[in-house]
């Protein structure tokens, strides 16, 4: 039986993406021929509702939605159903940490368990971050990574973006909710320092990219300044995952 191209690993949770035939037969055989997993379930739905999750139904192994996952020197505890976590941004998480200048204030909006300010904490040298998430299971568990990481510049907030933020400025924004971080713009922008950097997420076609979401940024922003524009993954076979790094 043949390894399938499309699965996910959290921790030690293998995550099928498709449905496929004899998908109890596959999920032990995989158990057998993959290193260090101990759950295998298959993705039952896409992400959706307002804190981006996705169902998944036990296969094989060990009955857990709870794993410890290791990325960027970091340890993250999520559990895969209640929490909305992509292994595929690693790397993208990593180019983001390596950008960061010593002393900056940052934001993080829609934060989830934590993983961009534990891996820019852990892999900069960065003098706050503020990370605001809504989902009450993301907030808990972020507060948990913070502790395992052993991280004390990180200040969590739970709630709205829009509603909980006070009257702080910072140096570097980082808004990675693509699809909808449109609507945040002008939030961004209030609380964005002179010369400060946001990180833009959005989904285009690749005959798009970037000016489908330059044209975006423009309804909100008069003078700026893309200094990078990189795909971060496929959403979809022609549809990508990118980040606009703009400077105002």
């Amino acid at each position: 039986m043949k390894i399938p191209s499309s699965y996910d690993v959290i921790g030690d949770i293998l995550i099928l993406q498709e449905k496929t035939k004899n998908a109890k037969k596959l999920a032990k055989n995989l158990l057998k021929k993959i290193k260090n997993i101990q759950t295998v379930v298959i993705k039952t739905g896409i992400h959706t509702g307002k804190y981006r999750l996705q169902k998944t139904k036990h296969l094989a192994g060990k009955k857990t939605k709870i794993t410890l996952h290791k990325e960027n020197n970091c340890f993250f505890k999520l559990n895969i159903d209640k929490c909305y976590f992509s292994p595929r941004s690693s790397n993208e998480r990593l180019r983001i940490s390596k950008l960061v200048k010593k002393n900056e204030s940052i934001l993080v909006m829609f934060s989830g368990i934590a993983v961009y300010p534990c891996v820019i904490a852990k892999n900069s040298n960065p003098k706050e971050i503020y990370a605001v998430e809504i989902n009450p299971a993301c907030h808990k568990y972020a507060q948990e990574n913070i502790q395992l990481n052993k991280l004390y510049n990180i200040k969590l907030i739970k709630g709205d973006v829009k509603k909980v933020l006070l009257k702080k400025k910072f140096n570097r924004i980082i808004m990675p909710l693509p699809g909808s971080a449109e609507s945040y713009l002008d939030l961004a922008i209030k609380h964005l320092k002179p010369k400060g950097i946001i990180h833009f997420y959005d989904f285009q076609l690749e005959q798009d990219i970037p000016k489908k979401s330059k044209e975006k940024i423009k309804k909100h922003i008069k003078k700026f300044r893309i200094l990078k524009v990189t795909k971060c993954g496929k959403y979809s076979p022609r549809k990508y995952r990118i980040c606009l790094d703009i400077k105002i």
